[in-house]
């Protein structure tokens, strides 16, 4: 038996599987959010780019952490419900307390450099979303009722906060208009996944809102969030944050949003639910987009 060749294979880090604990395409969303909340807090070109790398990385680094703690705190779930049960701690690949020490170290690490390269303000907000979603929402709201995604989309809306106060130093209530945004967002964003995926729910005795309430319940709770969010989303022009460009988009995106959310009253389809949530990220993704689009082009 050749030691050699077996050594590298033995102490071999799956570090494909550790990547997947921070759910990369939820953390590039919330990253993006951050980044354009943090070049509409200055004039443009007037944000230095080491303070917008150091950002972008703290944040990027905090929301994997947040990923890897609810891997952690859902494993039991994840094992029931079927679009999860290969994630890689039901699996096998990662064990609870190599997931446990990988969330901490990036956790502790984003802190420590928002903290010193980027300013201690957002170092702190930071912390407490992270305590907020990993801890408060995956522990304990999470499974209070069907209106957890509710109670904890501040956690999920707070990276737009992160970002302005990021460059600006200070709190500023133009990134409130951003935050909103994200926060009346996540209820129909979840919904819609959760009507597709309601019987995983039950299975899991996770309270999701299709779950307690029913499908058609939820449909009508999506379609009033939406109706809700077009004005939320006019709040950066009532603000001064963007402009006519903005405007039109966000018109034509809400427009489209509860259009869409409408139709799905009338559509018993799990396939016509997961359109909805599709679009929302394309939503929120394009609106986000629009106000940077808007925030460099327009003259004022």
């Amino acid at each position: 038996m050749n030691v050699r060749t077996l050594a590298p294979a033995a102490v071999a880090v799956p570090w494909r599987a550790y990547l997947r604990l921070c759910k990369l395409k939820v953390v590039a969303l919330v990253v993006f959010t951050a980044m354009v909340a943090m070049l509409l807090a200055a004039p443009p070109g007037q944000v230095p780019w080491t303070l917008l790398l150091a950002a972008t990385v703290g944040i990027a680094l905090a929301g994997a952490s947040a990923a890897a703690f609810n891997h952690v705190a859902d494993r039991n779930i994840d094992a029931v419900m079927g679009r999860t049960r290969g994630r890689p701690l039901p699996s096998g690949a990662v064990s609870v307390g190599g997931a446990s020490v990988f969330a901490t170290v990036l956790g502790s690490a984003a802190l420590v450099l928002l903290w010193f390269a980027v300013n201690p303000l957002t170092a702190v907000l930071t912390l407490f979303t992270l305590i907020g979603y990993a801890v408060i929402y995956t522990r304990y709201l999470k499974w209070i009722g069907p209106q957890n995604i509710v109670l904890g989309g501040a956690s999920g809306a707070a990276p737009a906060l992160l970002g302005w106060c990021a460059v600006s130093g200070q709190w500023q209530w133009q990134a409130l208009a951003l935050f909103l945004i994200v926060f009346v967002w996540t209820p129909p964003h979840f919904w819609a996944l959760a009507v597709a995926r309601r019987d995983e729910y039950a299975a899991a005795r996770v309270p999701m809102l299709p779950v307690i309430r029913g499908v058609a319940y939820t449909k009508r709770s999506i379609l009033c969030y939406t109706l809700a969010l077009l004005p939320v989303s006019l709040l950066p022009c009532i603000w001064g944050i963007s402009d006519l460009l903005y405007l039109a988009g966000a018109l034509l995106l809400g427009i489209g949003f509860i259009v869409r959310a409408y139709r799905l009253l009338y559509q018993d389809s799990d396939r016509a639910a997961m359109k909805v949530f599709g679009y929302s990220i394309t939503y929120l993704t394009s609106l986000f987009v629009l106000l940077l689009l808007d925030h460099y082009l327009m003259v004022r």
